[in-house]
This record gives C-alpha cells, structure tokens and sequence, in this order.
C-alpha cells in the first residue's frame, strides 16, 4: 500500500473509533410498563375516557387514556413509559376527561389516587388527590312533600331532603373537592330521574323543572308535579321506589347517575307523607392497584 493510502485509512480508522466511543458515552433512553389492575369503574360512553398521571418533581406525566366497557374491563391496562419518569413518579392520579382533549395538563375531576410504595400503589377514592374522603361519615334523612302545590292529593311526588319541623338540613356529607358535586335522584318505576344537583346540604339546589307554581324550601329536593320527561306520567307517586344521592363529576356528559352512591333510601310502600325516612350508606366505589 502507498503511503499516501496508508496514512487516509489510519485517519478515517481514528475518525471511526472517536465516534464509536462518543455514541457509547451517551444515555439511552430505556423504557418501561406502568400496569394497572382497577375494579369497579364505568363505562362513560363516547364523550369522555380516563387518563392516568404520574406525579413526578417536574410536575403531572400522563400515563396514557382508555376507557371501560359495560362490564368494567379497561381497555388498556399496561402502558410503556420512559423508565426515568416512573422511577421518578411518587403519585398516581386517576383523571376523567373529555374525549379527544386538547389540554395536556389534568382535569380536575380525580377519581382514583395512591402513593408508590416501592414499586406499588394502592388506589382509592379517599386519597387526598382523589376525592380525599371515603364518605363513612355520610348519612341523611328525607321526606314525601310538595311544597310547591297547594294540593294536598299529590304529597307522594315529591322528595326533600330536610326535616320539616326546623325546617333543618337532614345530610351528613364531606364537602367535595373541585371536579365534583352531588346530585339527588328520584327513582320512578325503576328510572332514575334528578332532583338536581348541589354542593350545600343547606342551600337550594341547580333547578326544579317538575316543581309546581309556588315556592319551594331552600334544600335540596323536587316536586314531581310537572314537565314529566317521555314515558312519565307527573304527578307520580314515589311510594315503592328509593331516594339517591350521587356524586357527579362536574362538568357531567352524563343525564345517569354516576357509579358513586353513597346513600340509598327504599321507600315502603306504604312509606307516610311528612314523616322522615333514613337513607343507608352504599360505599361500594371503585378500587385497585397500579405497578412499575
């Protein structure tokens, strides 16, 4: 070989090496799963999904979204993400959001929440970056009435949630964290139909459409006199049916109660007007566990 050749190769030869070595110096980015195992969430149709986040120092990482068929299964239970930021994630937060959303930062409607331990966390809705209660304080009363009649024909279509004799509030409930309200139901025939929703267990509710022509107190309730919706015949007659309250994500794609009910009252049959029922607690929420 000429010199001349010589001395090109042993160039292009050092030049190869120097890169080979330089590319070996620099991180590779390694990947890993995030695997989630949650029971008890619902289907919330085609207007929203679930998105999971990890809380890391730099801020909220989303996870990825899915959603849940009419038999609770997830769409997408393992994620693959950047081995770096799941080690850095302390938190879990389980979101609900608008279908295609263009925001990329969290909603404010958090409806699962755990701390990793190790490489683990258990989810609930009574973490503090959740809903931050496991509602086991939450009881409440109501009554047969329609204030807003003059008509005393017609006192088994309406459900108030207050004790006439003060008149006082009759709800033992935790305040709720932004993203969330509550919502009284009526369940008619087997339909549940709103009584509107709230955050004060003192304070009148977000609108009475079946109500009649006078007033009505300032709790949570409703006159089903008027208005009824297709396939309801108003006045009804609530006897045999139960009184709900949910808790609602807000805003709501929904006209359904959602899968938190916290407290379910049946009424008899025979249930009298005016008198106060007691409602029962319903804890059964959504639960589960997320790993890295």
């Amino acid at each position: 070989m000429k010199k001349g050749h010589l001395k090109t190769f042993a160039l292009a030869f050092m030049a190869l090496a120097f890169t080979a070595c330089d590319n070996d110096d620099e991180p590779v980015a390694q990947n890993g799963a995030l695997t989630l195992n949650i029971q008890g969430l619902e289907d919330l149709g085609s207007e929203a999904v679930y998105e999971g986040w990890l809380i890391t120092p730099s801020g909220p990482v989303s996870t990825g979204i899915f959603t849940v068929n009419g038999s609770g299964a997830l769409s997408q239970s393992q994620f693959s993400l950047d081995q770096e930021i799941l080690d850095a994630g302390s938190t879990f937060v389980l979101t609900i959001e608008p279908a295609n959303d263009a925001d990329p930062a969290p909603s404010k409607i958090h409806i699962l929440a755990g701390d990793f331990s190790s490489t683990s966390a258990d989810l609930n809705i009574s973490h503090a970056a959740a809903l931050g209660n496991d509602f086991s304080t939450a009881a409440g009363q109501f009554i047969l009435a329609t204030p807003s009649t003059e008509t005393m024909d017609d006192e088994t279509s309406g459900i108030w949630w207050l004790d006439p004799s003060g008149p006082t509030a009759t709800l033992t409930l935790p305040t709720l964290p932004e993203g969330w309200v509550y919502e009284g139901w009526a369940v008619i025939n087997g339909t549940p139909v709103s009584s509107g929703t709230f955050t004060s267990i003192s304070g009148a509710d977000s609108g009475e459409p079946f109500k009649g022509a006078g007033g009505t107190p300032p709790f949570p309730g409703e006159d089903f006199v008027a208005n009824a919706p297709s396939g309801m015949t108003f006045p009804t007659n609530l006897q045999g049916g139960a009184g709900v309250i949910s808790i609602e994500p807000f805003p709501d794609n929904s006209p359904a109660p959602f899968t938190l009910k916290p407290l379910v009252g049946q009424i008899a049959a025979d249930a009298p007007v005016h008198s106060l029922l007691d409602m029962g607690q319903n804890l059964s929420f959504p639960t589960g566990t997320v790993s890295k």
